[in-house]
């Protein structure tokens, strides 16, 4: 998916709001864009997520429709979509929460906005998995700003329907650029596609080449300063097959003690044979007849 602004602009009531810019980024993709504060960053989110309206240009999503993961969401049009699709993360004075809500609260409401339980157990959960159980009782504006950014971006991309996060300054909370860079990317290389909005002295921080505001310069609108496609996690490799020869032998692991036991007596040796007695001869011819002693006489 993609979204593209052209000649985009936003005018306000003295002066213009943000003035015409052109821009582009698509999911799987991380645009950085520097400017100095209070000159276009707020209505720059907001125009292109579909939020605000622009005074001239346009802003197309493309493909321009897409259908919703949430259960129970009709199909809506393409300006509905493009809000649909996208979100915004910690905008000042738009979708920062309130500074003295609890870590716990935050994601409550997160997790509620994203279209998700947010009961206490699904709270507790879900600060397990993202590793902030200690935090919890916290209130917002005590943990480190890369740590703000990590968790209201992951809350963002609760919702199933979200392809596009826009952060919004996350370097007005202190810390190093880096590591809130590193979220943007990490995010990027699960997919998403992801506008990171900052100054530019945060910009040269990251290595950009761009030089101090000065005169005209500092009325400019935000300008892309740095484009990146990471990629994305690699599944780690598979554990490699055991050796078959070195497969234990399946009797010998049924077997519950494996210590070999005594060797059986030997036994003994047979008796020696007796020999067998001859058999009397067998004769056809008849008995004799009995002797008569009155044959005598």
């Amino acid at each position: 998916m993609q979204i593209t602004l052209t000649d985009v602009r936003v005018d306000g009531r003295r002066e213009p709001m943000l003035e015409p810019m052109d821009l582009a980024w698509s999911t799987g993709e991380c645009v950085l864009v520097a400017g100095e504060p209070g000159h276009g960053h707020t209505a720059l989110a907001l125009v292109a997520t579909g939020r605000f309206d622009p005074s001239a240009g346009e802003v197309r999503l493309t493909p321009a429709s897409t259908p919703s993961h949430r259960s129970g969401r009709p199909a809506r049009g393409a300006a509905a979509t493009l809000r649909d699709v996208t979100a915004v993360v910690d905008v000042p004075g738009i979708s920062e929460p309130d500074d003295a809500l609890t870590v716990a609260d935050v994601v409550a409401e997160g997790l509620a906005l994203a279209g998700r339980r947010s009961l206490p157990t699904d709270v507790t959960r879900w600060l397990a998995d993202h590793s902030l159980t200690t935090d919890r009782a916290r209130r917002l504006d005590q943990v480190p700003g890369v740590v703000r950014t990590a968790l209201l971006a992951a809350l963002a991309a609760e919702d199933p329907d979200v392809r596009f996060l826009v952060l919004t300054l996350p370097d007005r909370h202190g810390g190093e650029p880096s590591g809130w860079w590193e979220v943007a990317q990490s995010l990027a290389g699960a997919g998403y596609g992801v506008l990171v909005q900052c100054t530019r002295a945060s910009a040269r921080d990251l290595g950009v080449d761009l030089p101090p505001a000065r005169g005209a310069s500092i009325h400019q609108p935000p300008a892309v300063v740095l484009r990146t496609r990471p990629e994305p996690p690699r599944d780690p490799d598979p554990a490699p097959d055991p050796d078959p020869d070195l497969a234990p032998d399946p009797d010998l692991a049924s077997d519950p003690d494996p210590t070999p036991g005594p060797d059986p007596a030997p036994e003994p040796d047979p008796a020696p044979e007796q020999p067998v007695p001859a058999a009397a001869p067998i004769t056809t011819d008849e008995p004799a007849a009995p002797h008569d002693p009155e044959e005598d006489r």
